[in-house]
């Protein structure tokens, strides 16, 4: 008999989600746009702190008009997050623009400000920062924002996978220009698939609407005088989501201890680091990381591979944004002349099962396996 999968990562409902999704049904509305909607963008408001708010179809979406509405465009620059999914940069091609990949910094695994200060020099005209906070950890804020600022360049904070995360008590995606968070399956909260789109100003916000609605004009016949996107989310999807917006919180204490959890089970193993938090922050450890030392005889390709013999998901590093073959050609700037931080986490490291379903027995099987691979 086979044993029980073990996710990475899946989703959790509780009550809530099928009572929304319900009422969804019952009032027939079904389509994009609808009460769940509009109460979904001022929960998540109410939450984050983010004065605005679009419901969107993706994180990718949110990402999209951040970056159109930053006014990118063919041959214009933006920097962004080397070490990430190609989510957070490949809407910066979508508008004609190129993207140039700012290295991690191994405190956080975010942004490098070194390398984003230099990189700003040598890009003046850069038009936008794309600042991401991986695997739920704030990336080091202050020194981002007050580079870019010094550059007047605006930032999107791709918080896709930080939500519920702080920074100095502010809750990550609220810094910068724009903020996007996703609600995909995997993510600490889902409303199957969708995103949001979040900023403190009103007028951006209302052109995103615009946008994701097609960009039909407000004429009686169906008018078009620019070229929009259906990005909407739907009333049924809101209303997964406002269900799961009431468990929020559960879920990242769940994902903290699961991280303290691997943490202290791996503390008397040298060769295993877990990923680093900011001190200046709290991270939702979204996912559970770790790095192997080099030269102890164990690679991740082995840990992951014990694990799949047990029906356990596990999962490598995003492989750095400079190292794949749809960006080749575009420049990146390391965090020292010593080598990239990115490529050395994505040698080293691996993602381990994070699901907040998974009972003791499961964690300690997980564990008990990746001790095995390290003789312990």
């Amino acid at each position: 008999m086979e044993r029980k999968k073990i996710w990475l990562a899946s989703p959790t409902m509780h009550e809530w989600e099928q009572k929304y999704v319900q009422e969804a049904f019952d009032t027939n509305w079904i389509a994009p746009v609808g009460p769940h909607v509009n109460a979904f963008e001022q929960e998540v408001a109410a939450y984050t702190g983010a004065k605005y708010t679009a419901a969107l179809s993706a994180g990718t979406a949110a990402i999209h008009l951040a970056v159109k509405l930053l006014g990118v465009g063919r041959g214009d620059v933006v920097l962004c997050s080397d070490l990430t999914f190609s989510a957070s940069c490949n809407p910066i091609r979508y508008e004609g623009g190129t993207p140039v990949f700012i290295d991690a910094e191994p405190d956080t695994w975010n942004m490098s400000p070194q390398a984003l200060r230099r990189a700003l020099k040598a890009y003046p005209q850069a038009k936008a920062v794309v600042c991401v906070h991986l695997y739920g950890t704030p990336a080091k804020l202050d020194e981002i924002m007050a580079v870019c600022g010094e550059a007047g360049v605006p930032v999107i904070e791709d918080a896709a996978e930080s939500l519920s995360a702080t920074y100095k008590g502010k809750q990550t995606g609220t810094f910068g220009a724009f903020g996007i968070f996703s609600f995909n399956g995997n993510k600490i909260i889902t409303t199957s698939g969708g995103g949001m789109l979040v900023s403190d100003d009103r007028d951006a916000i209302d052109k995103a609407r615009f946008l994701a609605t097609q960009a039909r004009d407000p004429a009686r016949h169906y008018q078009h005088s620019e070229i929009g996107y259906n990005y909407r989310m739907s009333n049924v999807d809101a209303g997964i989501g406002r269900g799961q917006l009431k468990s929020l919180d559960l879920h990242r204490r769940q994902k903290q201890e699961i991280y303290h959890t691997y943490r202290q089970a791996f503390a008397d193993i040298p060769e295993i680091a877990m990923n680093p938090m900011n001190p200046e922050g709290e991270a939702n450890n979204w996912l559970s990381c770790m790095t192997i030392a080099p030269g102890c005889g164990v690679g991740p390709e082995a840990v992951m591979d014990a694990l799949a013999a047990e029906n356990i998901e596990s999962r490598p590093i995003w492989k750095p944004m400079h190292m794949q073959p749809v960006f080749a050609g575009c420049d990146f700037f390391a965090h020292t002349e010593s080598g990239s931080v990115s490529e050395d986490i994505f040698t080293r490291g691996l993602c381990l099962p994070s699901d907040i379903k998974n009972t003791k027995d499961d964690m300690d099987l997980i564990i008990g396996i990746i001790r095995k691979v390290f003789g312990k």
